[in-house]
């Protein structure tokens, strides 16, 4: 059924915590099937799996063992031939994730290289020691980590952009680029839609290997979100070349066909809109996300900022929550709000899973993270394993009805504040998600944008002409000069979120 869609709704799926039917605690691709008539309720255009492929799970399945081949812990190739076929009849198309940057250091690959296998080596980074034994520069990885990890059988560093169990693959090796195009194009002929890359704007680095100088105040300035990473520190002019990995993914483009929709991660935070205009130009990909909004919470000066920016909301995919990011559905705020807020946004929009039942972000014990990632930062950083606790489909079961075993994680949800989101929320994300197609938001340009305190003011003229004007106080502020008539939409604090905050939307 492939067909790129402009502007798609996008529903994220955490296979691992979406829906188990084996009684293991860990999500399956049959507990995805049972599930996807409630995800079609919705009224999005998709579903975006993450990774499903064989993995150690070290990092949640985004150190892949094997590109091509499904972890028997989610089912088998028939449950996921299965998944397509019933997701292709409900209307939903299938994005995969594609996580090209690295593989997990069990990959064959890897462990051949280990063993003395050059050209296997070549296929990863590695560089003989300083004299003084130390590593070939002063590169860092993303998590605040030495970039460099010391193997003793070869006697070499070999670079990571992650975790030392990710090595980061050589992405201009062309044994490397076959046999990546060769896995896409057997995912396509099975049946998936589009894919998204995952950290896609760090795919490449400068073969000088040179030191990385220290960042300056003014790129300090562009990051969003907390600077206590030391990655931050630097300014990432050799180990990351965004403007070369841009040209790169007309190769992705080719590979997995013009039909096919295509969607990236920028990880970038210090120039993050700009290089989502450079990765998204014709003949690359769809879109790219960032985290300048999740990061500010969604506030009115984030979206103006990117509005600014941006050559078009049509390539910058909207989005709050996510596996990687904490939860947005909090006591503060209302969700409903920010929900009405996100729809109103042209462009794709990216809604993660339990998102529609505006779950909260739950609290974890360190002896109950695995995430190596939360246990670095802890307990100091947002942390990523709260966002992927499983999903809480019937409140008042034993389970919470996502398995009749131990869960992988604890579920500790709160039984009535989720019964009322699923209750409540579930209907007016459907609401809002068909509005945004059939008033035509999602495709709109968008004529005026002002940012006043707690106060966003987005004026959008769509397709056929009509002027829509979107308000949204996220708190003490008050609009001026609103429109005389009726808003078409409004949202307030339905979900248990603060007074004060308010969202309507006119058609002006």
């Amino acid at each position: 059924m492939s067909t790129r869609k402009p502007a798609p709704a996008i529903y994220q799926i955490y296979p691992r915590s979406f829906q188990d039917t084996t009684g293991s605690g860990t999500g399956d691709l049959q507990g995805i099937i049972r599930r996807l008539d409630h995800v079609a309720a919705l009224g999005v255009d998709a579903i975006w799996l993450s990774p499903i492929y064989v993995s150690p799970m070290i990092d949640g399945g985004y150190d892949i063992v094997d590109h091509k081949a499904i972890d028997p812990m989610f089912g088998t190739d028939a449950d996921f031939d299965a998944l397509v076929a019933r997701a292709h009849g409900l209307g939903l198309q299938v994005y995969m994730d594609q996580v090209l940057n690295h593989t997990s250091d069990q990959s064959p690959w890897f462990q051949a290289a280990i063993a003395g296998d050059q050209a296997m080596a070549d296929h990863y980074l590695w560089r003989d020691p300083k004299p003084d034994g130390t590593p070939p520069n002063n590169w860092l990885s993303q998590f605040g980590l030495p970039g460099w990890t010391w193997n003793h059988l070869r006697r070499q560093y070999y670079f990571s952009q992650f975790l030392p169990q990710q090595p980061s693959l050589n992405l201009r090796h062309p044994d490397v680029q076959a046999h990546i195009a060769a896995q896409m194009r057997g995912w396509r002929d099975r049946g998936v839609d589009g894919f998204r890359f995952d950290v896609v704007t760090a795919y490449l680095w400068d073969e000088s290997l040179q030191d990385n100088p220290p960042s300056t105040p003014q790129v300090q300035a562009k990051v969003s979100g907390e600077t206590w990473n030391t990655y931050t520190y630097q300014d990432h002019t050799y180990d990351m070349l965004p403007g070369d990995g841009a040209a790169y993914v007309e190769k992705l483009r080719a590979w997995a066909g013009d039909d096919a929709y295509l969607f990236g991660e920028n990880t970038s935070g210090n120039q993050s809109i700009e290089l989502a205009m450079q990765f998204t130009t014709p003949g690359r990909l769809d879109a790219v996300y960032t985290t300048d909004l999740p990061e500010n919470r969604g506030s009115p000066a984030s979206v103006a900022d990117m509005i600014a920016r941006a050559d078009s909301l049509q390539r910058i995919a909207g989005w709050l929550s996510s596996h990687d990011q904490p939860r947005h559905g909090r006591p503060d705020a209302s969700n409903a709000v920010l929900a009405l807020q996100m729809a109103f946004l042209p462009g794709p929009w990216i809604i993660y899973q339990g998102e529609e039942w505006a779950l909260p972000q739950p609290d974890l014990a360190k002896e109950d993270v695995t995430d190596p990632l939360d246990l670095l930062q802890w307990p100091d950083g947002p942390g990523r394993e709260g966002s992927r606790v499983p999903m809480p489909w019937d409140p008042q079961a034993v389970g919470y009805g996502f398995t009749t075993g131990t869960p992988w994680l604890p579920l500790a949800w709160d039984r009535d504040r989720v019964a009322r989101g699923q209750a409540e929320m579930a209907r007016f994300y459907a609401r809002i998600i068909g509005m945004r197609r059939d008033m035509g938001w999602d495709t709109a340009d968008v004529v005026a944008c002002m940012a006043k305190g707690d106060v966003l003011d987005i004026t959008l003229r769509t397709q056929d002409g009509s002027q829509w004007r979107g308000v949204f106080s996220h708190g003490a502020g008050e609009p001026a000069n609103l429109p005389a008539g009726p808003p078409a939409i409004v949202a307030d604090a339905m979900d248990g979120g603060t007074t004060g905050w308010h969202g309507a939307i006119w058609n002006a």
